[in-house]
């Protein structure tokens, strides 16, 4: 069994940065390929970013290419996802997951609880 716990949600500005972070426990998160999902306010879950196992390959939603970025440190045993020029649309929980198999759907196994993320003036 793998629990995964999210951290560094908050209020952020609008322009500005949070980096969140995801550690497994119970494995190694070398193990698995990693994702971080969202639900913003009433609106359904929708993917985020994912990273393979080796930290080689990664995907990043259109909404956030250029602003988001997925990385790992397996040393750590932590996934982070690092936002910036963060918008009001980024207000959402944003979820952590883990799976065996490195996809960009909502097959993940694992999922975390959800850190509220809150960007605003």
């Amino acid at each position: 069994q793998v629990q995964l716990q999210e951290s560094g949600g908050g209020l952020a500005q609008p322009g500005g940065s949070l980096r969140l972070s995801c550690a497994p426990s119970g494995r190694t998160s070398s193990t698995y390929a990693m994702a971080w999902f969202r639900r913003p306010p009433g609106k359904a879950r929708e993917f985020v970013a994912a990273i393979s196992q080796s930290g080689g390959i990664t995907n990043v939603a259109d909404f956030g290419r250029g602003r988001f970025t997925i990385s790992r440190d397996n040393g750590k045993n932590t996934v982070y996802l690092q936002m910036t020029s963060l918008r009001s649309e980024d207000t959402a929980i944003y979820y952590c997951a883990a799976d065996r198999a490195f996809s960009s759907t909502q097959s993940y196994e694992y999922w975390g609880q959800g850190t509220q993320v809150t960007v605003s003036s």
